[in-house]
């Protein structure tokens, strides 16, 4: 296959026509449209699809789309003039106007289906249709496949309006979560956690829906207001967004024989995962049963390491179901998120997630996910003993993998050499019983203290003498393990590539996003600004603006401290 041609490290694409020659689409050229589609894209009705890989749609384009950012890192990794993001045409298909697209770049987008799993459980309840039929990509939707500095990208619009798969909503994202997920996939990026990208964000200058919310200063558990929110498309980017849940979609229509070539979708639909996720680790001169191997076992050293990675920022992924699991190994779907600041290990941002999805348990969520990727790929294997052997053995193997990833990460966090569970147990205590902030805890200990004090500011309540001591005794402890023979400044400089300074605090984004919904990006702009560079010591007005304890105002309140699912 010819590619377009790709734009030079010296020059950067300055113009929409440049940007549509780099269209190239291997999911709709290789997968199977649903047979049942309509050829125009004008495909918007909830409704059940019962075969095919992707629904060809077109997004309902927000009325009078305003600029509110961009993602200036991504573009210029991309080789995009920053320029682009205010063209007129480029700025009309990210705001879901695709009729200005031209060849090779094409005028209808396209929605994807995937199955539910909770915790390893088949769901089919929330489907309006009862079968399962109905679940799917129900305000996201593709609109741009390409190369571009060599690399495949996939972009999607985030509240780009109905789908087949809405269950009768009305496709729209509201501002509030738009800003947040536009943010949170800058963070991660920033922060070294594989996550799809930001690429642009577009407000409505007149459009509003209504969404259930909180009132001012609630300590409600459920939203208890509605609010008029400015409707918003933000352009996520991956190098595909296949989920755990689309290939659990085609093992579980052909377990149930649900039609002739069931079977066979779910082989091209593995078969393309491969291709656009692991092309390069997998030698493709291998055998097919043993390219499914090689697959199984990347995808779990990728879904154990970030998993770790999320431990290990405070990140809390509160519906982490298989159809929120990118099946490429990344953080994808940043709905009910949160970021642990003051310690619990059963951190849970989402009112609806429960104890399951919860910050410590994520491995345990993690190897659900995996087990529905495992059940599902194996249908493939049947014929082949040996390799049936091997990819269940991957699949045995989860837990004490998991766990390995883990315990390297809590090493490399706490500066040390060798996993000490013991030292790890005891600091998980004190941690909960001095009510820690988690991110500037770690930050704090980075500078390899040696005594309590210094690290105060992270407390949340003031520690009785008792405690005072049982810290102290820690921390001699494990002052002894970390300068054994080491360079401090070394490990310092080390233990804070890993523990960031700046974390994402939900009471400073909502300022951000209320001023927003009044036409005031300002704040929107500096959050990315300071987020963009999470490791690093910042400007002293910063540091005293971000880098702080959580007010007590804000604790137990709706829409900072818990909140419902995000629209």
């Amino acid at each position: 296959m010819s590619y377009p041609s790709q734009p030079s490290a010296e020059r950067s694409i300055t113009t929409f026509d440049e940007f549509v020659r780099l269209a190239d689409y291997s999911l709709m050229d290789t997968l199977n449209a649903d047979p049942d589609a309509m050829g125009d894209g004008d495909d918007r009705r909830a409704r059940q699809v019962f075969s095919g890989h992707f629904v060809p749609v077109t997004p309902t384009p927000l009325a009078e789309p305003e600029y509110v950012t961009h993602s200036s890192t991504f573009f210029k990794e991309l080789g995009l003039n920053d320029r682009l993001a205010l063209d007129d045409k480029f700025r009309h298909i990210f705001s879901g106007d695709i009729s200005v697209a031209h060849e090779p770049m094409r005028q209808v987008g396209w929605a994807t289906g995937y199955a539910l799993s909770i915790y390893g459980t088949e769901y089919i309840q929330q489907c309006p249709f009862g079968t399962g039929n109905g679940y799917g990509d129900g305000r996201a939707i593709s609109v741009f496949e390409g190369i571009i500095n060599g690399q495949r990208w996939e972009m999607q619009l985030k509240g780009g309006g109905p789908t087949p798969y809405c269950r009768g909503a009305d496709g729209r994202a509201v501002l509030r979560s738009s800003v947040r997920e536009f943010l949170a996939q800058e963070y991660m990026q920033a922060l070294g956690v594989p996550t799809s990208r930001s690429l642009t964000l577009y407000v409505s200058k007149c459009e509003t829906v209504t969404r259930p919310w909180y009132s001012q200063d609630s300590c409600s558990i459920d939203p208890d207001i509605l609010v008029d929110n400015p409707v918003a498309i933000s352009t996520r980017v991956a190098p595909s967004f296949l989920r755990v849940g689309q290939l659990e979609l085609f093992a579980r229509r052909a377990r149930n024989n649900a039609h002739p070539k069931a079977l066979e979708e779910l082989r091209m639909i593995v078969s393309h995962l491969i291709e656009r996720e692991y092309k390069s680790d997998i030698n493709q001169s291998l055998s097919f049963a043993d390219q499914l191997v090689e697959l199984t076992k990347l995808f779990r050293q990728r879904l154990t390491t970030l998993v770790a990675n999320w431990l290990r920022i405070g990140y809390c992924q509160g519906n982490f179901n298989s159809d929120n699991c990118a099946a490429g190994g990344f953080t994808l779907d940043y709905g009910p998120f949160g970021f642990c600041e003051m310690f619990n290990p059963g951190f849970q941002p989402w009112t609806g997630g429960g104890q399951h999805f919860s910050f410590f348990n994520q491995p345990v969520a993690a190897e659900a996910n995996y087990h529905m990727f495992w059940k599902s790929v194996r249908l493939l294997l049947t014929e082949d003993a040996k390799a049936l052997e091997s990819f269940d053995q991957l699949r045995h193997g989860f837990a004490e993998t998991m766990q390995e990833q883990v315990q390297k990460m809590w090493k490399a966090k706490l500066g040390l050499t060798e996993y000490n569970p013991n030292l790890f147990k005891k600091l998980m205590e004190l941690m909960t019983k001095s009510q820690v902030d988690y991110t500037i805890f770690f930050r704090e200990l980075s500078h390899i203290p040696d005594h309590i004090s210094l690290l105060k500011k992270s407390f949340y309540v003031e520690n009785s003498e008792q405690l005072e001591e049982q810290w102290q005794s820690w921390l001699k402890s494990w002052r002894d393990l970390v300068t054994k023979d080491n360079d401090l400044a070394e490990i310092s400089a080390k233990m804070k590539q890993v523990n960031p300074k700046y974390t994402w605090r939900e009471w400073l984004i909502v300022p951000a996003y209320q001023q927003a919904m009044q036409g005031d990006y300002t704040l929107v702009r500096e959050l990315q600004e300071v987020l963009s560079r999470p490791y690093d010591e910042q400007s002293e007005e910063i540091e005293d603006k971000y880098y702080s304890l959580r007010p007590k105002t804000f604790f137990n309140t709706g829409g900072v401290s818990h909140y419902s699912c995000s629209s």
